[in-house]
């Protein structure tokens, strides 16, 4: 190992000690990930500075401390497919009323998807406002490459209709789907875990003995889960000062330069969409500040860790202990928003590359009919998207095609596509969670029940 790379990882395992001196009972979670956050942006810009001709040592540095942030999501993934499965179980047998299982699925997917469509709509100007166009995007070996796999990607996915796509959704294997096989195996163990809590459901009301044993199990089961959970969650504060040394270290200054105007297009309207989330909670009478200040923990996981899925424990675990939603709610609206609804992977990414394709078709982007269907097939096309890096050139995949347009676009832009899914994912999460808190509210409202929390 080079001598300036041991140099550099005895500075970084230095900064780690520093933060987990930092774990006192007066310092909460969300100081330790922020204070992770910081570090690890200016050790990664450290290590662009000072190695700028020396691409070795920065990739030597980053192969070991990228072990840390690997090792991290790869504990988050682990336990996500039993948190869903157990989550989704204790829900239902909670419930012992399907009706209002339907009720709160029902209002969390409209809200999913009606936010996808706007999210959508939003993309659709942001891109028209900022002339965004497909024309004289430079085609480098790496984008070309990409090209050639994702055309590959789309002959696969274009003989797939809607019933298709409904059909997958549906686990012929859940033991297969438990190992995350498929880019719907999250919806699939939903769905297998909603049957088997209403078939537990049918048992106690037979045999009233075997359905008290069923929910102490389940709720025992559940405990342990959630125990792994805030054991993992303490880990956070070094997954991410790993995560994003290795984002800003990574990046390429001179791709990102060249494609500008649209991570700014973009970004702008990432921030549009986290100002819609927020007007709805206004609506529902939720304190924003303070809603953003209680899940700034969750955001910064997402933002780093670039995963969707990745972020359902520290999702539920904030939504039931920070913003006192019922935690059936919010089971389904993490387990949901991480594969429904996307906002920013489905909704406005897709909807700013068909703009942008869109006038080398011969087609008006902001003609009535256009905005129009593309609205529709990004909203029909959000069902199923996978909540992990690349979700977003999936979305691309389903969409373009579905509009008569090439997927060419889609491996244009990889060269900067880490930098925009980062803040995406950011929005697909608070879009989660602005659907649990807004349906916490209207059931609890429906019922005449005060709300579980005003978080402010």
């Amino acid at each position: 190992m080079p001598y300036l790379v041991i140099v550099n990882l005895a500075v970084f395992f230095g900064v780690m000690v520093v933060l987990f001196r930092l774990r006192k009972p007066g310092v909460a979670l969300s100081r330790q990930i922020l204070a992770g956050l910081v570090a690890g942006a200016i050790y990664g810009f450290a290590l662009q500075i000072l190695y700028t001709g020396n691409a070795a040592v920065v990739a030597g540095t980053l192969e070991w401390t990228n072990v840390i942030g690997s090792i991290y999501v790869s504990l988050l993934k682990m336990i996500v497919m039993p948190l869903v499965l157990v989550m989704m179980i204790a829900a239902v047998v909670r419930m012992r009323d399907v009706a209002a299982l339907g009720r709160i699925g029902g209002s969390v997917i409209g809200i999913l998807i009606g936010t996808t469509m706007i999210a959508a709509l939003v993309g659709i100007l942001v891109a028209s406002a900022f002339g965004l166009s497909a024309e004289g995007l430079t085609e480098g070996a790496r984008e070309l490459e990409r090209a050639e796999v994702l055309n590959q990607r789309f002959e696969s996915l274009s003989d797939l209709s809607l019933a298709d796509m409904l059909v997958r959704f549906v686990p012929a294997n859940v033991f297969q789907d438990l190992t995350g096989a498929r880019d719907t195996s999250i919806i699939a163990v939903v769905i297998f875990g909603i049957l088997f809590g209403i078939a537990a459901l049918a048992v106690g009301r037979d045999n009233p003995a075997r359905g008290e044993a069923i929910v102490s199990f389940v709720e025992t089961t559940q405990a342990v889960v959630m125990k792994l959970v805030h054991m993992i969650m303490a880990l956070t504060p070094y997954g991410i000062l790993a995560l994003i040394t290795k984002v800003v270290a990574g990046s390429n200054a001179a791709d990102i330069l060249s494609l500008l105007t649209f991570i700014i297009a973009s970004y702008l309207a990432i921030a549009i969409m986290f100002g819609v989330h927020a007007g709805l909670l206004a609506m529902t009478g939720t304190n924003v500040l303070d809603y953003f200040r209680r899940v700034w923990p969750v955001l910064t996981f997402a933002f780093t860790s670039r995963s969707s899925a990745a972020t359902i424990p520290l999702n539920v675990e904030t939504q039931v202990e920070e913003l006192g939603v019922k935690s059936s709610v919010a089971n389904l609206s993490a387990t949901f928003g991480a594969t429904i609804g996307q906002n920013g992977c489905a909704g406005i990414y897709p909807a700013m590359l068909a703009v942008m394709v869109a006038p080398t078709m011969g087609v008006d982007p902001m003609s009535p009919s256009f905005i129009a269907a593309l609205v529709l097939i990004v909203a029909i096309s959000s069902f199923g998207i996978a909540g992990v890096g690349g979700g977003a050139t999936f979305a691309a995949l389903v969409v373009l095609p579905a509009m008569g347009f090439p997927v060419t676009i889609a491996a244009l832009l990889i060269s900067i596509e880490p930098l925009i899914d980062m803040a995406r994912t950011a929005l697909n999460v608070n879009g989660a969670m602005t659907a649990g808190v807004i349906t916490n509210r209207l059931l609890g409202q429906a019922s005449g029940e005060a709300p579980a929390a005003q978080t402010g």
